[in-house]
C-alpha cells in the first residue's frame, strides 16, 4: 500500500480534529453576520436551511449510534475496531462528516450569512481530505474496505 500525499497531523490524525472543530467554530460565529439577503428568499432559505440542518442532525446521530464502541473523533481507528457498513454506514462511509456539512449548510442558509456558508465550504474542502487520511488507515486495517468503498457515497446518500 503506498503511502498518501496528506499527512497525518498527529499519531492518531488529532489535527484533523482540531481543524474540523476551529472551522465548526467559525461557522456557527459567521451566522451572526447574516442576513446578507431578505424578503422571500430569506424565508425559503431559512426553510431550506431548517431541513438541511435536520436531515444533518439525523445523519450525524445515526452515525454516532451505529459506530458505537469503534466511536472516535480521529481519523485512525480505535485498537480492535471493527468495519462497519450497516446502518446509516450502509448509505455513507462517513455518515457524522455528511451530517456536519449538512448542518454547516444548513446553519449559512438559515441565518441567510456568506461567511457562514463560505465556511461551509472549507469545513466540506476539510472533511474531505480528513476522510481520505481516514480512509488510508482503514484500508490498512480491514481487508473489505476496498470493496465496501466502491458501493458506498462518501458523505450524502444517493448525491456524494
Amino acid at each position: 500500500m503506498t503511502r498518501p500525499a496528506l499527512p497525518q497531523l498527529g499519531r492518531r490524525g488529532e489535527g484533523w480534529f482540531l481543524i474540523q472543530v476551529a472551522l465548526l467554530a467559525a461557522v456557527a460565529i459567521a451566522g451572526g453576520l447574516g442576513p446578507a439577503w431578505s424578503g422571500a428568499a430569506l424565508t425559503a432559505g431559512a426553510g431550506v436551511g431548517l431541513l438541511l440542518a435536520g436531515l444533518g442532525g439525523v445523519l450525524a446521530l445515526r452515525g454516532i449510534f451505529d459506530l458505537r464502541e469503534n466511536l472516535t473523533p480521529f481519523p485512525m481507528p480505535v485498537d480492535g475496531a471493527r468495519l462497519v457498513d450497516t446502518g446509516a454506514y450502509r448509505l455513507v462511509r462517513h455518515p457524522m462528516y455528511g451530517g456536519l456539512i449538512l448542518g454547516a449548510f444548513g446553519w449559512g442558509l438559515f441565518t441567510a450569512s456568506v461567511p457562514a456558508l463560505a465556511g461551509a465550504v472549507a469545513l466540506t474542502v476539510v472533511l474531505r481530505l480528513k476522510s481520505a487520511r481516514e480512509e488510508h488507515w482503514l484500508a490498512g486495517r480491514f481487508e473489505g474496505y476496498d470493496a465496501y468503498r466502491s458501493r458506498t457515497r462518501r458523505f450524502v446518500p444517493w448525491l456524494y
